[in-house]
């Protein structure tokens, strides 16, 4: 097995000292024209390759940022982590991205992982609904942002989307759509996202005189595909059942459009689904699917921008870093799977 290259090995094939070498490295201007191409040259024979870990560790300050998500299977969460990037790559920083899978144990594995290796910060969409995590992780003193939740504190920054305006815009649409029977399929409880987007449904219902007792949830464990299939098989199961649907997110609605397609259900015509979130995939669906609209790229760079405003404080001409929640306005995108003639 080959050995690796230090910067020793550099020095000795160049015939100058280690110090020399971290100047060309580091602060090529301070070294002669003639030192700095005999250091490069003996760099590119030997095939060098300097320890950022080490250099890090060194400075105390890391060029990684910590991203974790609660699905990576979600396309929503990959458009977050492509804003994220591009903000934290403007700024020379790279982003390790990571998955709780919904679930708060690999959350709390994550959390600890990005403590060990002492990131200079964390944008996380919470997996535990209690908060522990969060509290545990706040010790180690590490700036985070959480994204797609808004901060009840002023202890974090925070960027999400306002979700009670974005239920009522999916139960609005579909009341005005002459709709008078509803079922949320809503995913997991323990999840604000999900919550808020109810009381925005809700919220449309009582707008227009609607009992609440019109719209029936219908909980799921996940936020994927399968989840909504199961959900769309208990809808078909219903003695009375409703003429619309508002799923928590798109891949819910793809479910109950897949189970619905199955069981020879029409859809728009029989029943109308409103999804959220606006990923690619609604569009292209078997029924285009009328969606609400997350500006996730938008999200993961705002998040990643306030993270590193936050980081910067404290260095040299930098201004105090204030915390701040940043809520964006969801939109709703209109496609057939709502459009039926009632």
């Amino acid at each position: 097995m080959a050995q690796s290259v230090g910067i020793k090995d550099v020095a000795r094939v160049a015939g100058v000292s280690v110090g020399t070498v971290s100047n060309v490295i580091n602060r090529p201007d301070t070294v002669a024209a003639e030192t700095r191409a005999r250091v490069l040259s003996a760099i590119d024979r030997l095939g060098y390759v300097r320890s950022e870990s080490a250099r890090q560790l060194r400075a105390g300050r890391s060029r990684i940022m910590g991203l974790l998500v609660l699905d990576m299977g979600n396309p929503f969460f990959v458009d977050v982590a492509r804003g994220a990037e591009r903000a934290a790559r403007a700024a020379g920083l790279g982003v390790m991205v990571c998955n709780s899978a919904q679930n708060a144990s690999e959350e709390a594995d994550y959390l600890s992982l990005f403590a060990e290796q002492r990131v200079r910060g964390v944008l996380l969409t919470p997996a535990d609904a209690t908060g522990r995590n969060i509290e545990a992780f706040r010790r180690h003193g590490i700036p985070f942002v959480l994204v797609d939740r808004v901060a009840e504190g002023t202890t974090e920054c925070s960027v999400s989307v306002d979700d009670v305006a974005g239920g009522a815009l999916a139960v609005r649409h579909l009341v005005d759509a002459g709709h008078r029977s509803f079922a949320y399929v809503s995913g997991p409880p323990g999840l604000n996202q999900v919550r808020d987007r109810r009381t925005g449904a809700l919220n449309a219902l009582a707008e227009a005189g609607i009992s609440p007792q019109a719209l029936r949830e219908l909980p799921t464990e996940r936020l994927d595909v399968a989840a909504g299939r199961d959900a769309g098989a208990r809808l078909l199961g219903l003695a009375d059942r409703p003429t619309a649907v508002f799923c928590a997110n798109d891949l819910l609605a793809l479910g109950v459009l897949q189970a619905m397609y199955a069981a020879g259900v029409g859809v728009p015509d029989d029943l109308a689904i409103v999804g959220y979130d606006d990923i690619e995939f609604a569009a292209a669906a078997a029924v285009p699917l009328t969606s609400v609209r997350q500006p996730a790229v938008t999200m993961g760079a705002l998040a990643a921008e306030l993270l590193l405003e936050e980081t910067e404080t404290g260095t040299t001409g930098s201004a105090p870093h204030e915390h701040r929640r940043v809520v964006l306005r969801p939109e709703l995108v209109v496609r057939r799977s709502s459009l039926s003639a009632r």
